[in-house]
């Protein structure tokens, strides 16, 4: 059982993602969200400004995965601190 393989990906491979995600995707997104709104015609100052906020929470929803848990200590690591 010492080589039992978790589905999904590792915790090396989620920190990696979520880097890729957060430097490069997030950008990636805003210029796609800005041209998108000014392709339409302006609405009213809180109408762009809910849709901006609706946008800036879907765009993680599907990378929900990858970033759950990134924040947290290796689960895999071997605990080498024993005093």
């Amino acid at each position: 059982m010492a080589g039992e393989k978790k589905p999904g990906l590792s915790y090396k491979a989620r920190r990696r993602w979520s880097l890729v995600l957060l430097l490069i995707g997030m950008p990636l997104y805003i210029v796609v969200a800005v041209t998108v709104m000014t392709m339409l015609d302006r609405p009213h100052i809180l109408v762009e400004l809910a849709i901006y906020i609706v946008l800036g929470v879907l765009w993680i929803l599907p990378f929900k995965f990858v970033f759950k848990g990134v924040g947290q200590a290796d689960p895999d690591a071997k605990d080498t601190d024993e005093g």
